[in-house]
């Protein structure tokens, strides 16, 4: 069994004096991503503690973005942003091939997609170029056969379903049509599964990500912008995928909460 975890740590330094390291201890996940991890490379293995294999890919503007894989199992290579300008320098995308003792490669993605911005078109430019680039190296990655864990914060609501206040929403960057193209060609052209809302086809949610502002997370009043998708065979052994909800306000470590999946290999 293979247990990932992907999260929006909001800052590493700051995720780990909350709180983010006993539940790391709790979940036991055997591979972690991370986004907006807002830390050089030198501080990293000291934040996660012992008995990882980390890659990092930081963002060439000191205290933005950043992305990391950090693995209980070796890492046999890793690629960051040469594969496009997208992604160059930008610290918003890292692939990780991961030793798992199987034959067929396994890769694991850690993504941040841009917020991007209905009133700034070229800040929507930037955003939607981004989903370009990860669909065509999403194409390539699946070309060899290989299995792949596409995870991360992509700052998207697909469907009306994946936030709350979808109504006051319209128009907003995050839940654009232009935005959510991409998933509806991922998934209904492509075949690319969206494994949480497989496992809850009919729920509002779950959520993962909250604003600090208000009551929204008292109100649950929330977004489901952190994904886990996988290719379809992929799909098939994934089990008991959740959203590890903090149990309170108060006992938060990021304004995101972390998305949880076992695979059966």
């Amino acid at each position: 069994m293979l247990r990932i975890a992907t999260v929006n740590v909001n800052g590493l330094r700051a995720a780990s004096r909350k709180g983010m390291n006993e539940w790391l201890a709790e979940t036991q996940p055997d591979v972690v991503t991370l986004q907006e991890v807002r830390a050089p490379d030198e501080l990293i293995a000291g934040l996660m503690g012992d008995g990882w294999h980390i890659v990092h890919a930081e963002c060439s503007v000191k205290g933005r973005a950043g992305v990391a894989v950090a693995s209980r199992l070796p890492i046999t290579d890793s690629r960051s942003g040469e594969h496009s300008v997208s992604f160059a320098d930008k610290g918003r995308w890292i692939e990780a091939d991961i030793k798992t003792g199987k034959r067929k490669t396994f890769t694991v993605i850690s993504a941040y997609a841009h917020t991007g911005d209905e009133t700034s078109p070229e800040k929507m430019k930037e955003k939607l170029a981004w989903f370009d680039a990860a669909t065509a190296r999403l194409t390539e990655l699946r070309d060899d056969g290989r299995h792949i864990v596409f995870t991360g914060d992509l700052n998207v609501a697909h469907r009306e379903a994946d936030l709350k206040n979808w109504k006051g929403n319209i128009g907003c960057a995050g839940f654009l049509p232009e935005e959510q193209a991409y998933f509806d060609n991922w998934f209904d052209e492509l075949g690319w599964v969206d494994v949480v809302r497989a496992a809850f086809p009919d729920d509002a949610g779950p959520y993962s990500w909250w604003s600090y502002r208000g009551k929204a997370f008292d109100n649950d009043a929330g977004w489901r912008i952190d994904y886990q998708i996988v290719n379809p065979q992929l799909a098939k052994l994934a089990m008991n995928p959740r959203v590890d909800r903090a149990p309170s306000y108060d006992t938060r470590w990021s304004d995101h909460a972390p998305v949880v999946v076992d695979y059966d290999i």
